[in-house]
């Protein structure tokens, strides 16, 4: 599978990674202010069932990481996928950021605003 191509849509708060220009999958996220440094708490992550086993949720995560880190913000893994994905790969613990009570409260919020709205 050469078009597989992943992709930041900050409009849905997510990562997406696309085969044919079809999204398969997606890390979603919500900005949070951390006071000291901006983060992103990643909360869900999956790819489609038929395309997994290809190793294209790490690929994913790879990338969603990887611009998440280069732009200064900190990682919140509330994902059990991302969370497992930084204990794997130590090169990201630098940027993750211990989930916090609060993080959880906002993510809460954040997403039953979502619902009702």
């Amino acid at each position: 599978m050469s078009d597989i191509t992943v992709r930041h849509n900050p409009e849905r708060e997510r990562f997406e990674i696309l085969v044919a220009g079809h999204v398969i999958g997606k890390a979603v996220y919500k900005e949070y202010d951390g006071g000291a440094s901006p983060q992103r708490i990643f909360y869900h992550t999956v790819i489609n069932e038929e395309y997994g086993g290809q190793g294209l949720a790490g690929r994913l995560a790879t990338v969603a990481l990887d611009e998440t880190a280069e732009a200064g913000i900190g990682i919140v893994p509330v994902c059990p996928f991302i969370k497992k994905f930084i204990g794997k790969h130590p090169e990201y613990v630098g940027n993750a950021v211990a989930v916090a009570p609060a993080h959880l409260e906002f993510l809460d919020n954040a997403l039953s605003a979502r619902t009702r709205g």
